[in-house]
């Protein structure tokens, strides 16, 4: 899959977006490790600008807002709903919480933030003339999204509950992980599992890259970290990194042989890491 001009299917990983002490920082970041391009910075909407890959949006950053210096920098996966309200009120009545009620952003769509039960923040996206990604699963797009959780079996009933998720599980070696599906999807939307990081349950992002090994060197001259140095999987390589201002990503390379999409195959191998 890689263009994709219409709406996301209710359920579907559909944006991400990040906000950053120093914006233009960032965007050099981002533009020599994924090779981004960007529109202008919007100041009605406090300097957001989306990320540009071969001329198609693929994701959003923007400055921290006022009062938010020391919060953490962390991507942001949102999820697509057909109706923001019904959603905020599925995820408390389900044990979530909301960090940021629905809004409206003009013409684009309406936005809105929570919290699931076992601590992901997690958003939820109504489209309008945005739609979210305009493309995935090639170099400079993302690849994978899930969600890692302290109670992964609390996380499942949550977003089945709320989004009607289904699942596949898979061998990961005795970790529980699965693929989740949602309905009129094309292919696994993404991956849940137990085991979260230092920071708690969390979702996570993974980028495309044509290469990850010519990925170390970049990253680290721009101003990242690589946390785990490349390995290989069935269909490729992956690393783990963290951009300047520690946010935590991944990078896998395209899918070079076998029938699964690239982001079956990355859900696979970031359960693993």
């Amino acid at each position: 899959m890689s263009a994709h001009p219409e709406k996301w299917p209710a359920g579907t990983p559909c944006w991400v977006d990040i906000m950053v002490p120093d914006l233009g920082r960032s965007q050099t970041f981002y533009r020599a490790v994924l090779g981004w391009e960007y529109t202008e910075s919007v100041a009605e909407f406090g300097g957001y600008c989306n990320a540009m890959a071969d001329g198609r949006v693929v994701a959003g950053l923007s400055p921290m807002m006022e009062g938010m210096g020391g919060a953490p920098t962390v991507w942001t996966t949102y999820l697509a709903t057909d109706d923001i309200d019904a959603t905020a009120a599925a995820v408390t009545a389900n044990g979530g919480q909301v960090t940021a009620a629905p809004m409206q952003i003009p013409e684009m769509g309406s936005m809105a933030v929570f919290v699931d039960p076992t601590g992901a923040s997690f958003g939820v996206w109504q489209s309008g003339s945005h739609t979210g990604f305009d493309a995935v699963d090639e170099p400079g797009t993302i690849a994978w999204n899930d969600v890692m959780s302290t109670d992964d079996g609390a996380a499942r009933r949550f977003y089945q509950a709320v989004f009607g998720f289904t699942y596949e599980d898979l061998d990961m070696g005795g970790m529980r992980y699965a693929m989740f599906s949602v309905d009129g999807g094309e292919r696994p939307a993404g991956g849940i599992g137990e085991g979260a990081g230092a920071g708690g349950s969390a979702w996570n992002v993974a980028f495309m890259v044509a290469d990850v090994d010519d990925a170390v060197g970049t990253i680290a001259e721009a101003g990242g970290t690589v946390t785990d140095q490349p390995s290989d999987f069935e269909f490729g390589r992956i690393l783990s990194a963290a951009g300047p201002d520690g946010e935590r990503f991944q990078l896998v390379s395209p899918q070079q042989k076998g029938d699964q999409s690239t982001a079956e195959q990355a859900g696979q191998q970031t359960a693993a890491r």
